[in-house]
Formats: structure tokens, C-alpha cells, sequence
């Protein structure tokens, strides 16, 4: 039933992409990001979705005159100078191979992403794009933070298998991510219903984040919650708010969450020492010794045995990288990681750019919210991402586009040649995500 299900909206939806590419990139942002085909169980698990959805996109995107140069952030300049310096380092890679399948893939979602900047140009759409990424993984926050409380804390929450979050760790920094985008979308919403179940949303959101029982993570949130407090406009007020709501969450949890967070008990190696940290650490050794003896990294593929015995002090310990800044210099040498950082640190100055500049305007004031959320998000992510393989992962891309997209509406002045929903006679023209197409309706 769910294949069915899923089936009726991917299809007319990829053939409605063939006319209007914007839609085509909803669905791409929604299957890359919540992964819907991996909660079927027959035909649809293992379809070629993504790739279905891209091809009717790139061909609605050929024909469409409803787009732009993606060049137009700095942002985008140093992901497009990252790809070409990836795509250099795979040229000299260790595991050829297995380094070009990495890549293609890889390449795929960053093609989509400069996709994603050429179609979403209005406010409309970008409001429409924060829904998608942010409903994509608020949802298994709502689901997980349900579980947590229906069962007590006592057990971890995890993502949709076979995915970048599909560890209980790499879910919890994607919510964390996505949180300060709620409370952007908060900020939209009119009705009080709408407002009160946003704010369940989150609480529920923040609850599974914890309930992951990620040590990571809880510095993740931590690092997002003080630049929550510190962005508040009455610090006192909402240091209150955010502590009374973590004493009540935390007392909630049992003592095996206490003893994940304090102790390193359940990591012990056998010697007295926290496994899961000593093989980080000989992992962040093993990428350190290897950029120093080359300048290009080791490519892709290189967390395995053969690599770990060349470079690591431990060469029996082999673990993934579990950390974004570590897995850009034990794969791309200290030129990927420059890069990577150039990349983020553009991304946050453009979110404090429009933070800045955006309540000159009524008509904008939406981007002070906007920039400030963003830059929430960027931190939880720099922080919970130290400690995860999370280099590659979409959604922290996907908001570096929205700033992108955001702060060229903002700088082109296009509030002013946006069309705005007015009633006329018997007709309404009502705006549809089609683009800046609008669609000529009998009023009923």
C-alpha cells in the first residue's frame, strides 16, 4: 500500500516536473532528504526515485525561461571551487574505484544543488523550500520524540535505514539543524493552532535529539541553545525559558541516558578507556599523518584496514571518519578542508549579511528571521558535525542555498517586481509553486 501510495504522487509529480522544474526539485529535496522510498517495503524500496526525479527536472530546466545563473553568492563559488578540488583529489586517490563511485554521487547532489539555486528565485519559493527541507527531517524528530516519551528514554532513535541519518548520532544533528528552522517557520504562521503545534513540533524535535542518546549531539543542541539565548532580544526571559524546559526534559530521561552522557561505561575498550573516543582519535591521527604526506589526501574510500596500517597509531582500530573537518583532510588533503571552511564561514556571514540588512523593508522582514535561523542552524552543525561523517550529508547544503537564494532577493530588490494575491471580479489569480506563473482560477 505504501508503494502504491508513494507511487500516485511521484509519478504525476515527475511529469508535472517536465513543465514546471520547480516542482521536480520539491520532489528532490523531499526524497534526498526524508528518503520516503525506504519506508515501503516492495517495488518502490530500491527504484531509481532520485534519479527518475533529476532527469524530469534537468528536462524541465531546459526549457523553462523561469530560471537564473546559479553563480550568485559567494557561497556557491566556493562549493563550485570544493567540487573542482574533489574532483582533482579522486584523480590521485588511494582506491581509485571505489573514489569515482563516491564522487558520482557526491556530484549528484551537488548538481541538484546549483539546480535548486537556477529555480528558486521568489519569496514564494524560497518559503516553500525552507517547508520541504525542514517537514523532511522534522519528521522523524516528531516520530522519534513520540517514541521517546511513550517509551521512557530507555531506548535510542534512529533514522530511515540505508541514509546519510540513518545512525541515531547523524539523526540528532540533522534535527538540530532543523529546529532553528522551525523556529523560523514560526515566525510565518498566523493562527494560534498553527503556532501552538509548530511549538510541539520542536519540543518533540529537541526530546528525540536527546532521546539519541548521542553525546554529540548534546553538545550540538547546547551550542545551538546559546546562540538561541544570545540572539533573544530579553536574555533573562528566555535563559528561564531554556532552562526550565531542559530541567523538565532531562529529568525525564532514565539513569542508562545519564550514564551515556557522564560516564564513558558504555564505551569502555577494556582498559579503562572511552573506545568510542580512542577510535576517533586514532582515526583523526590516521587522516592528519595522511594529508601530511600528501598534498591531495587519500581521495575517497580510505577508512579501511590497508589505509589505517599506513598511517594510523593504531593500525587494528579502524573506524569511520567522525568528523566533517577531519574527513575533508583525510580525504582531500588541508586544501579541502581550507576550502570546506571557506564554503560554511561565507554561508555565515551571508545569513549575518541579511540579518543586518533585512529589516530595512517591511516587505522583508521575514530575512532578519531567516538570517538569524540560519546561522542557529550553522552552529549546531559545526559543532555536532565534529564528531560525525557528515561531510557530504544534504541538509546543511540545502540551507546554504537558501541563504543563497535569500540574500539575492533581498540585494535584486525583487519584492518589488513580485506579483501580490488580490481578488479581481469573479477571478482571483492565486500564485501556485510553479514558479512565478500564476494561474488564472474561477472564484467559487
Amino acid at each position: 500500500m505504501r508503494d502504491l501510495a508513494l507511487f500516485m504522487i511521484l509519478a504525476p509529480g515527475c511529469a508535472i516536473a517536465l513543465r514546471f522544474p520547480f516542482v521536480g526539485i520539491m520532489l528532490w529535496t523531499w526524497v534526498s532528504l526524508m528518503n520516503p522510498h525506504r519506508m515501503t517495503w516492495g517495488f518502490m524500496y530500491s527504484a531509481p526515485v532520485a534519479m527518475a526525479i533529476a532527469l524530469c527536472t534537468l528536462l524541465g530546466l531546459l526549457y523553462t525561461k523561469e530560471k537564473r545563473s546559479p553563480w550568485i553568492g559567494t557561497p556557491a563559488k566556493w562549493l563550485a571551487v570544493l567540487i573542482a578540488w574533489m574532483c582533482i583529489t579522486t584523480l590521485f586517490a588511494f582506491n581509485p574505484e571505489g573514489s569515482f563511485e563516491t564522487l558520482k554521487k557526491v556530484l549528484k547532489i551537488d548538481l541538484m544543488l546549483f539546480v535548486t539555486l537556477m529555480l528558486v528565485r521568489t519569496k514564494r519559493e524560497i518559503l516553500m523550500l525552507v517547508w520541504v527541507v525542514t517537514a523532511s527531517t522534522a519528521y522523524f524528530g516528531i516520530k522519534g520524540g513520540l517514541f521517546t516519551l511513550t517509551s521512557g528514554g530507555g531506548f535510542r532513535v534512529y533514522g530511515p535505514p540505508g541514509t546519510y541519518i540513518e545512525e541515531n548520532n547523524a539523526l540528532a544533528v540533522a534535527l538540530v539543524i532543523a529546529v532553528p528552522l522551525m523556529g523560523f517557520l514560526l515566525t510565518t504562521l498566523q493562527s494560534v493552532w498553527q503556532k501552538r503545534a509548530m511549538v510541539g513540533a520542536m519540543v518533540l524535535c529537541c526530546v528525540s535529539i536527546l532521546g539519541s542518546q548521542s553525546r554529540g549531539a548534546l553538545l550540538a543542541i547546547s551550542a545551538m541553545l546559546t546562540v538561541f539565548w544570545w540572539r533573544g532580544k530579553n536574555k533573562i526571559a528566555t535563559g528561564l525559558i531554556i532552562l526550565v524546559a531542559g530541567v523538565a526534559v532531562l529529568s525525564f530521561m532514565p539513569e542508562t541516558w545519564w550514564a551515556r552522557m557522564g560516564t564513558i561505561e558504555a564505551a569502555d575498550d577494556g582498559s579503562g578507556r572511552d573506545g568510542s573516543a580512542q577510535g576517533r582519535i586514532n582515526a583523526w591521527t590516521m587522516a592528519f599523518n595522511l594529508a601530511m604526506n600528501n598534498f591531495t589526501g587519500g581521495g575517497y574510500s580510505i577508512w579501511n584496514a590497508r589505509i589505517f596500517s599506513m598511517y594510523a597509531p593504531d593500525p587494528t582500530h579502524v573506524v569511520s571518519a567522525h568528523s566533517i573537518y577531519f574527513h575533508m583532510i583525510g580525504e582531500h588533503g588541508f586544501v579541502g578542508l581550507f576550502l570546506y571552511l571557506g564554503l560554511w564561514i561565507a554561508t555565515w556571514l551571508s545569513a549575518g549579511w541579511l540579518r543586518k540588512n533585512g529589516g530595512k523593508h517591511p516587505e522583508t522582514q521575514w530575512c532578519v528571521q531567516f538570517g538569524a535561523m540560519a546561522q542557529v542552524s550553522l552552529a549546531g552543525f559545526a559543532v555536532g558535525g565534529a564528531f560525525l561523517s557528515l561531510a557530504y550529508y544534504d541538509l546543511p547544503y540545502n540551507v546554504m542555498v537558501l541563504v543563497v537564494a535569500t540574500r539575492f532577493w533581498l540585494q535584486s530588490r525583487a519584492w518589488e517586481r513580485e506579483p501580490a494575491f488580490q481578488p479581481h471580479g469573479r477571478f482571483m489569480k492565486i500564485p501556485l509553486f510553479f514558479g512565478d506563473r500564476l494561474a488564472t482560477v474561477r472564484k467559487t
